[in-house]
């Protein structure tokens, strides 16, 4: 290592690559040994039993020296393993794909690992393990209502809290587009490919209306993030967010509305409700406009709250402040949706937007609001996307079909799947392309190529896999509980396992090549003045940043610190030649 004439550090070509080779090698011998570590741990869990010499299953109390009946006692503190060991599955995924695939989303690799949890736990029905108790006795048969209240509220606000408030406002009246009349248009159409050419005959128009609808909820989670990571146009990013967004906020009205009449149809008291023409059309506005009005509400009390916790000094105070606005996200969820029967999605969608727009100068620290709120979509995101995908495997697998009598995953439904998926992207083409000259006309305007990338950029993912799980254990808990006939089951399992292919197959297919479109399509270019920007701001961060190094590097107790570590982690030294 040398200093050059301009005050520079100048590095030699053949220790560069020594120092990244060599840090290369560290990091895959650390994530190896790291990798036998965890599997170990995980094959102890899966292989743990009670310690007695009968070898009951956890939580079983067998007295054989007793006349009395066994006393069998479930144990409910298994239920918390799958949620964290997910999490931690999940550190080790985001770190295989950021260092050694970083083509591949994070989301789409989660729902893999889901898959062969869900394929392998089918298979150890008796084994015993922790790990298949907290799965099969609590995860996978959630209750449908707690399922959407735990994971939705902390999904829809932070996602409109990101949003560009300025962009948003301006493109408000394309998104009413993307969310009412193209939504409706989906549903009914994809309600029409699974009521006239799929095969099933007891598939009524209410269950393929249901159908629809979860479908027409899209996932803007891996498409924003490699907007974001290639410098594509801020248009295009409010228009796949707020699509996403708005979309998800009116398919979950319409599958509130439908899959009540559908459930109507088990003949379970107190299950479905009937709602006619009028009454839906009823429902819809009170639960857009009630919701809305509900989640302003909720935003303007929490900024008030905001408000007055003003030390911005107290750290403590720091803290209360983000932990208000996660308990009033889902409050607001919760009153909008249970207590007063409205839209809980649009009243968290309309506080999350209320306090971008309004509440960032009352934050004391915002970098902790962000951050929390980005570990918070992190950990629901990976439990999510891992529960779809272990249910999803569970039904492909065929494993319910014994026991619950529930319906098979065949060769031809494989087929359909293949059908289904071509067939949704001709149906978004179809509607981007008739709403065209109407979005054009609107807000920040459009053009077809960026349309043609929100066609392809679909997918599909944590609302449309909650709604689907959430039928899915409704009907599954009123088949048992009622004595139904097994069709009833074998109908919402058929449901997700359409609903979780198109999953997979968006994020494995879409998410990926998403990129490589964005290239062709050139929209992932740059303009010459935002090159320049860019230029003259990062030449002057690594000019200021080698000034201080060097300035380090001059003490006496820094004289013995190799340059090639801190290239290493200072990625923005690794220019310096």
């Amino acid at each position: 290592m040398s200093t050059m004439p301009n005050g520079r550090l100048f590095l030699s070509p053949a220790r560069r690559a020594g120092a990244s080779t060599s840090s290369a090698t560290a990091s895959r011998s650390v994530y190896a040994a790291t990798t036998v570590l965890f599997v170990i741990i995980s094959l102890h869990l899966m292989d743990m039993t009670e310690a007695s010499e009968g070898n009951e299953p956890h939580g079983v109390y067998d007295d054989t020296n007793s006349t009395e009946d066994v006393f069998e006692a479930e144990e409910p503190g298994v239920a918390v393993l799958f949620p964290w060991f997910t999490v931690v599955i999940g550190t080790m995924a985001y770190f295989a794909t950021s260092r050694f695939a970083e083509f591949l989303p994070y989301t789409a690799v989660m729902f893999v690992i889901g898959t062969i949890i869900g394929l392998s736990n089918t298979r150890m029905e008796g084994a015993g393990n922790l790990l298949h108790e907290s799965v099969s006795e609590y995860w996978r048969k959630i209750d449908g209502e707690v399922l959407l209240l735990c994971f939705l509220p902390g999904l829809i606000f932070k996602d409109a809290w990101s949003l560009d408030a300025n962009l948003f406002q301006k493109a408000f009246f394309q998104m009413l587009n993307f969310a009412f009349p193209m939504v409706l248009g989906g549903t009914c159409l994809t309600a029409l490919v699974a009521y006239y050419i799929f095969p099933y005959d007891d598939w009524s128009w209410n269950f393929c209306m249901t159908f629809g609808s979860i479908l027409s909820a899209t996932d803007p989670v891996a498409v924003a993030a490699l907007l974001e990571a290639v410098g594509a146009p801020p248009r295009l990013k409010v228009h796949v967010s707020g699509e996403a967004l708005m979309n998800d906020g009116s398919a979950i009205v319409f599958y509130t509305i439908f899959s009540q009449r559908y459930l109507l149809e088990l003949g379970v008291p107190g299950l479905g409700e009937e709602i006619d023409w009028g009454r839906g059309i009823q429902m819809f506005v009170k639960m857009s406009l009630g919701g809305a009005a509900i989640g302003i509400a909720f935003g303007l009390a929490t900024i008030f709250t905001m408000h007055l916790l003003n030390r911005r000094l107290d750290r403590e105070e720091n803290v209360v402040e983000v932990s208000t606005s996660l308990a009033a996200a889902y409050l607001c969820y919760f009153t909008a949706d249970f207590a007063l029967e409205t839209s809980g999605v649009i009243a968290t969608l309309s506080m999350g937007l209320v306090m971008n727009e309004y509440g960032r100068s009352t934050m004391n620290d915002l970098k902790l609001f962000k951050d929390v709120w980005s570990i918070v979509e992190h950990i629901l995101n990976t439990i999510l996307f891992t529960l779809g995908g272990l249910v999803w495997g569970s039904v492909i697998s065929n494993a319910d079909t014994k026991e619950n009598e529930r319906a098979s995953f065949k060769g031809q439904d494989w087929g359909y799947l293949i059908l289904l998926y071509l067939l949704l992207h001709v149906i978004r083409l179809f509607l981007f392309a008739v709403f065209y000259p109407l979005t054009n006309r609107l807000g920040l305007l459009t053009s077809i190529k960026e349309e043609g990338f929100q066609v392809f950029g679909g997918l599909r993912g944590a609302v449309g896999i909650a709604l689907a799980i959430a039928i899915d254990n409704t009907v599954l808990g009123a088949t048992e509980q009622s004595e139904l006939e097994p069709k009833w089951a074998e109908q919402t399992s058929k449901l997700f396992g359409y609903v979780g292919g198109m999953a997979f197959l968006t994020l494995t297919i879409n998410a990926t090549f998403a990129g490589p479109l964005l290239v062709r399509l050139g929209l992932a270019d740059m303009t010459s003045f935002r090159k320049n920007i860019l230029g003259v701001v990062g030449s002057r961060n690594r000019a200021v940043a080698i000034d201080k190094m060097v300035a380090l590097l001059a003490k006496p107790w820094f004289k013995n610190i190799d340059y090639t570590i801190i290239e290493y982690h200072v990625g923005i030294l690794k220019e310096v030649y």
